[in-house]
């Protein structure tokens, strides 16, 4: 497809994130691996989560679970924010150089980075530059000594003394525990600079996931990326997007494609948009994205409602979305307990505790998730290869994967059930192909391939028979 766009800068892009397929932990609901750092009050683990209950995840319970997500098939960790602050989703930062002591410390981050590593684990954290909390400490000498604060720049200040209700100081969506930091302010910026390599230098984390990127200006996130990337020139940096690229796609090596999950909602879950149309947003994604090179896509965080519960409960649904997500142009995020059905609606039901009795999972979503993950890693098609649309007509939407000598065949049935469907192929198509997930067995007859039955709300990852790629 033409790249009418520029792609950010092809200096330094990471491309190890091309064969990653990435977890994401919100900590404190992920696992308790030491009771001793609970805050007071903790909840039990099965409560049901509010804004401001603590579960006592920390760290060392992401460590011990190593093993779980090396056995899924994990290679990327995305954790939410980490560093001291004063809630349980901490993306209210009081210091951005010290871990929370409800979740550890400095030294077991760096133990947690070297064993995932040594498991072939990649981690990056989630920075969040454009805010911090009112506990920060310069925010909390901006409060006392007012204008003879030194840091009275280091914020966006309509009037001194600080007033909290309404702020006399610009927040972050009105919050006023969420001052906005001033960027522009050369102090500001150099400390969040050196704070993007201490953890990299320190820890050796692989990268950031860059929080509400579209609020602070271009050419601080142009001096973020060139700081990181001469400190580690392989580190990953993605920031949130929702709606609005923008520059944002110059500046980082990707984005987090919630586009692309509104998309594919739309046409597996909703029932609200046609193949065609899907086509025809997807080829738009692709254009404006690099042919989704890097982009981390999803179907759910800890921003959203739960992948199953927006699917009303619906469980073909949801795996066919879930198909989707690993077939598709880009690198896949999984959401803690998404692989095992955890529900959950909005904020902050969609943060609830990771089970950990699999007597409470739904084990065809563990199977299936697993099985995705392994056909990624075996398929460099579905890692690196171009994707060719082959069919999209009414709720049908079909497309190839190729690259060099592999290829397959993904097969999207977002309506009834389908008999005798006829797919047209490239010339360059293998006489028989097998279906990943059901085993059944196809042949192409002429220039088409044949499926005699295809299940309603439904997919079929083909891929030649064995020993049949092309030469």
């Amino acid at each position: 497809m033409s790249n009418p766009r520029p792609a950010p800068s092809q200096e330094h892009r990471p491309d190890w994130v091309r064969d990653a397929v990435f977890y994401e932990i919100f900590p404190d609901r992920f696992c308790n691996g030491d009771p001793t750092n609970d805050p007071a009050g903790t909840a039990s683990w099965d409560e049901p989560p509010t804004y401001d209950n603590f579960f006592g995840g920390d760290l060392r319970g992401i460590l011990e679970k190593l093993p779980y997500l090396e056995e899924l098939g994990i290679n990327a960790l995305y954790l939410t924010p980490i560093f001291k602050a004063g809630t349980n989703h901490r993306y209210d930062t009081h210091d951005y150089l010290a871990v929370d002591p409800a979740l550890g410390d400095d030294a077991l981050v760096r133990a947690l980075v070297q064993d995932a590593h040594a498991r072939g684990i990649r981690v990056i954290l989630d920075g969040v530059f454009n805010h911090c909390g009112d506990g920060f400490w310069a925010f909390r000498d901006l409060e006392l000594q007012g204008a003879e604060s030194r840091y009275r720049d280091w914020f966006v200040v309509r009037d001194l003394p600080i007033v909290r209700d309404p702020p006399s100081y610009q927040t972050c969506g009105g919050t006023p525990y969420l001052p906005k930091l001033n960027t522009a302010n050369p102090d500001t910026r150099e400390h969040l600079l050196t704070v993007a390599t201490h953890w990299i230098e320190h820890a050796g984390i692989d990268g950031w996931r860059l929080d509400v990127p579209w609020k602070v200006a271009l050419d601080f996130w142009q001096d973020f990326r060139a700081r990181v990337k001469q400190a580690q020139p392989d580190a990953y940096l993605v920031g949130e997007a929702w709606w609005s690229w923008g520059g944002l796609r110059h500046v980082f090596d990707g984005l987090m494609n919630y586009r692309l999950r509104a998309r594919l909602l739309d046409f597996c879950v909703h029932d609200t948009m046609d193949a065609e149309d899907f086509a025809i947003e997807l080829h738009q994604l692709l254009e404006e994205s690099d042919r989704g090179e890097l982009m981390l896509n999803l179907l759910g965080s800890h921003d959203t409602p739960r992948l199953l519960t927006v699917a009303g409960g619906d469980e073909a649904r949801a795996k066919l979305a879930l198909c989707a997500l690993f077939t598709l142009p880009g690198t896949p995020m999984i959401y803690y307990g998404d692989e095992v059905g955890l529900e959950g609606g909005d904020d902050p039901d969609c943060r609830r505790t990771m089970p950990w009795t699999a007597s409470r999972w739904r084990l065809p979503f563990h199977e299936l998730t697993r099985h995705l993950i392994a056909l990624r890693h075996e398929h460099v098609a579905l890692r690196r290869g171009n994707l060719e649309p082959l069919l999209s007509f009414n709720r049908v939407f079909a497309y190839r994967r190729r690259c060099a000598n592999d290829e397959v065949v993904v097969v999207l049935n977002a309506g009834a059930r389908r008999d005798n469907l006829s797919l047209p192929l490239p010339s360059t198509a293998v006489g028989r192909y097998e279906d990943a997930l059901s085993g059944n067995r196809y042949r192409v007859k002429g220039s088409s391939l044949l499926l005699d039955h295809l299940p309603s709300r439904a997919a079929c990852i083909l891929v030649p028979e064995p020993r049949s790629y092309l030469a």
